[in-house]
C-alpha cells in the first residue's frame, strides 16, 4: 500500500515538475493537434505544434516556424533564440515523404497556419501580425504557402493579410523530394507547381529571403534564391530582400534568427 501511495505521489511530483518547466519555459500549448482527432494514426502522430507566448505582453506578433529536414525528417521546434524576444512562435510538425506525398505536406502546413489565424487572439496575439518562417524545406513550404494562394485560400485566408514572410535557405525551384516522387535527379532542376518559382505573383506580403555563403551553400541555393528575388521584383513586387551570410554553409539558422527578429520588428513598426 505504502509502495503504491509513494509511486502516486512521485507521478504527481513529475508531472507538476514538468508543468513548471513548461510554464516558465512560456510554452503556453504543447503537443496541439491541428487537424483534431484524424482516423489516420500517423497524421495524430506527426502533425502536432506547440506555442511559446512572451510574458506579459498582448497584441503580439507570432512567427510560424516550419522546421527542416528535406521533407522527409526533422521534428518540430521552437528555436530558443526566438524565446524572450516579446513574440510568440509556433513550432509546427507535419507528415514526411515518402508516407506522404509533398502535396500533402503542404496542405498539412496551412492547416498549422488556420490554426494559427484562429486561436491566437485567444492567446492574447493578433492576426494581423502573423509571420511564416522556417529553415530549408521549412522555408519551402512557408513560400509556398504565401506564393500559392490557393492553400490558405482553402481556410477562407489571404496569404496577402500575413505581417511577411522570411524564409532561411528555402528551395525556390521544385523541392528535390517532390523531384524524387516523380523520378527525377536530386541536381536536375525543374520547375513546376511543386516550386515557389511557379507561383510568382504580384502584391505579396513582404519577404525577406535569406541564404547562406553562395560557395558554402547546398547545390545553387543561393543563386535559386537570388533568381526568385529577381522575378519578384520584375513582376512588381518592391518589398523584397535577399539576404547572404558570407562565410556560413546551409546550417546557418542561428546568424539567421538576429535578421529574423529585426525584420519582424521593422515590419511591425510599419504596420
Amino acid at each position: 500500500m505504502i509502495k503504491h501511495v509513494i509511486t502516486f505521489l512521485t507521478t504527481i511530483l513529475l508531472l507538476y515538475s514538468s508543468s513548471l518547466s513548461a510554464q516558465s519555459d512560456g510554452l503556453a500549448k504543447q503537443n496541439v493537434a491541428y487537424y483534431g482527432q484524424s482516423q489516420d494514426a500517423y497524421t495524430n502522430q506527426q502533425c502536432l505544434l506547440d506555442v511559446y507566448i512572451p510574458e506579459e505582453k498582448s497584441d503580439f506578433a507570432t512567427i510560424v516556424w516550419f522546421h527542416g529536414g528535406g521533407l522527409t525528417g526533422g521534428q518540430k521546434e521552437i528555436p530558443d533564440y526566438l524565446k524572450g524576444k516579446g513574440m510568440a512562435v509556433v513550432g509546427v510538425g507535419y507528415r514526411f515523404s515518402p508516407q506522404v506525398q509533398v502535396e500533402a505536406i503542404i496542405q498539412d502546413a496551412a492547416q498549422s497556419v488556420k490554426w494559427v489565424f484562429e486561436e491566437i487572439e485567444k492567446l492574447g496575439g493578433s492576426k494581423d501580425k502573423i509571420v511564416l518562417s522556417g529553415h530549408s524545406a521549412g522555408g519551402y513550404l512557408a513560400m509556398m504557402l504565401t506564393l500559392n494562394k490557393s492553400y490558405l485560400q482553402q481556410h477562407a485566408i489571404d496569404a496577402d493579410d500575413l505581417l511577411g514572410v522570411v524564409p532561411f535557405s528555402c528551395q525556390a525551384i521544385t523541392h528535390f523530394t517532390a523531384r524524387q516522387e516523380q523520378g527525377i535527379e536530386i541536381n536536375q532542376p525543374t520547375i513546376d507547381k511543386n516550386a515557389p518559382l511557379f507561383w510568382v505573383r504580384k502584391d505579396l506580403p513582404p519577404v525577406t529571403l535569406i541564404t547562406g555563403d553562395r560557395d558554402l551553400e547546398m547545390v545553387g541555393r543561393y543563386e535559386e534564391n537570388a533568381y526568385l528575388a529577381r522575378m519578384l521584383k520584375i513582376v512588381g513586387n518592391e518589398n523584397i530582400k535577399l539576404l547572404e551570410l558570407d562565410g556560413y554553409d546551409h546550417g546557418m539558422v542561428y546568424p539567421a534568427l538576429p535578421i529574423l527578429v529585426k525584420q519582424v520588428n521593422e515590419w511591425l513598426k510599419k504596420s
